[in-house]
């Protein structure tokens, strides 16, 4: 495994695609605009996706699953839904293979097995599980229904990079329905909330709470919730959405309930989502020259014990006294792994280790044993220090929590100092270009003023923060009143 990766201020781009290739995170497959997630990074996916279930399951939700599959009539009842994915559908069409007469040993499609109605793989579920709701809602006693469901989607992309933008990806989408739309607001901005939380507690990334204009508005939603993130080398990542979708697809499957008054009324919805992108996220924000550089609360190892050893007899005594320190920290509910294969070098594993993130790293040998301490190193400073055996157990859990804190910091601080507020349009383009971050400006309200604003700087509105400054002011682009700032930023 070659640990030389090209350094971030030379290429952050192809720093990143080697990172994730050399860190056997994942790998793109046969398949065009698909990837193979590895492994060691489906392991931090996984983390992931337990604490999520787990937040989902404590506010209330259930998990089920629905078809891959979404017939063509229903995708399209929903119009500005099927609009906005139309571009983006892989489409079946056809049910059957058959040998090629024509070319021996090959196969073609049947043409005689063509589907009476095509199939669209789905890119999102509203449609399928919204006609599913309409059989499962008849009074106010049904609701509110409060379904998550983890699958894949596939979305038909042209550029592709791992992690952040595949054709096909792993997501997770909550649906839901309510009685009043007080309910279903709160609901939009309860998960949003959710997500916020799991990306700063968890993911060790600060994020900015917003909701999106209207263009950038998910296709058929009423109001759209964000969480936006900054990445190391000034670009904004969208790293989870929630949206607020009015009584539109209630409307559009004919979805009504009857209220305690007895009167028939449509059901208002949300719906919710984060997917495999939240890797590219962790990835970027916390990451180094050196390699990844994971938060403890999602990291598949926590710590590792690497023996150094010239005998046999050697590796025993180590591997003893390692049998203890697992068994200790795995009572504390640490993960950590004996690296104890001959195959590789001490020197070796290290390196591994090191582009692959473990938070803490231990090194033992027969010095070590002799003075009853081990080295430990961290993978956030690189620095290193001697600890007794006894005092181990309760340093490497310290240690654990001070490298969250210390990540997350050091993140908000990067974040901050990169939210640059500016008055004019030449200030705009220059922090752009120069300084990169978030740009907070004045934005007259309209379309074509976000629209040509994108169009002259590839840059777009992020969203309007929840936290954000009402202050009367003038646009940055068209010098039109404006009621507060918003974020601009170049975007994933």
């Amino acid at each position: 495994m070659s640990k030389k990766l090209t350094s971030r201020s030379e290429d952050y781009s192809k720093w990143y695609n080697e990172l994730v290739v050399k860190a056997d995170l994942a790998e793109n497959s046969a398949v065009r605009g698909c990837m193979v997630i590895k492994p060691y990074g489906y392991a931090i996916w996984e983390k992931m996706q337990a604490e999520l279930d787990r937040m989902f399951k404590e506010t209330g939700h259930q998990n089920a699953y629905f078809p891959l599959f979404v017939p063509k009539s229903l995708f399209e009842a929903e119009e500005k839904n099927a609009e906005g994915f139309a571009k983006e559908c892989a489409v079946v069409t056809h049910y059957r293979l058959q040998n090629d007469p024509d070319k021996p040993g090959k196969l073609r499609v049947d043409p005689e097995a063509r589907l009476e109605e095509e199939l669209v793989v789905r890119p999102t579920s509203e449609a399928i599980i919204w006609n599913t709701y309409r059989n499962w809602i008849q009074s106010y006693r049904d609701l509110p229904i409060l379904i998550n469901q983890w699958a894949n989607v596939v979305r038909w992309e042209m550029r592709t990079r791992l992690f952040l933008r595949t054709a096909e990806f792993l997501w997770q989408e909550g649906h839901t329905a309510h009685e009043t739309k007080a309910e279903a607001l709160a609901e939009a901005k309860t998960m949003n909330n959710v997500y916020a939380t799991f990306a700063e507690k968890f993911m060790a990334i600060p994020v900015v709470q917003g909701v999106k204009t209207e263009s950038e508005r998910f296709a058929g939603a009423v109001e759209t919730y964000c969480i936006e993130a900054l990445m190391q080398d000034g670009k904004a990542l969208q790293a989870g959405t929630s949206h607020f979708l009015g009584q539109n697809f209630a409307k559009a499957f004919d979805v009504k309930y009857a209220s305690k008054e007895g009167k028939q009324d449509y059901v208002w919805a949300t719906s919710w989502g984060v997917s495999t992108r939240l890797m590219g996220a962790l990835i970027m924000t916390h990451s180094d020259d050196n390699g990844l550089v994971l938060p403890p609360s999602l990291a598949p190892n926590q710590v590792v014990i690497v023996p150094i050893y010239k005998s046999d007899e050697d590796l025993d005594k180590i591997t003893e006294v390692a049998n203890g320190i697992m068994s200790d920290l795995r009572a504390k509910g640490i993960s950590v792994k004996f690296d104890n294969r001959t195959t590789q070098r001490p020197g070796a594993k290290f390196a591994q280790h090191e582009l692959q993130g473990v938070p803490l790293r231990i090194a033992i040998g027969p010095k070590d044993l002799a003075n009853g301490t081990v080295e430990l190193a961290r993978r956030d400073t690189l620095t290193k220090s001697v600890v007794t055996l006894d005092d181990l157990t309760t340093t490497i859990d310290d240690l654990l929590k001070e490298i969250q804190e210390t990540l997350f910091n050091k993140a908000l601080e990067f974040r901050d100092s990169h939210i640059t507020e500016v008055e004019t349009f030449e200030e705009f383009k220059d922090v752009l270009e120069n300084k990169t971050g978030f740009i907070s400006a004045h934005w007259d309200g309209t379309n074509e003023t976000e629209e040509k604003i994108k169009e002259l700087t590839k840059a777009t509105i992020r969203c309007i923060p929840l936290e954000m400054k009402e202050e009367e002011g003038v646009c940055v682009y068209s010098g039109k009143p404006s009621k507060g700032r918003v974020l601009f930023a170049k975007a994933y």
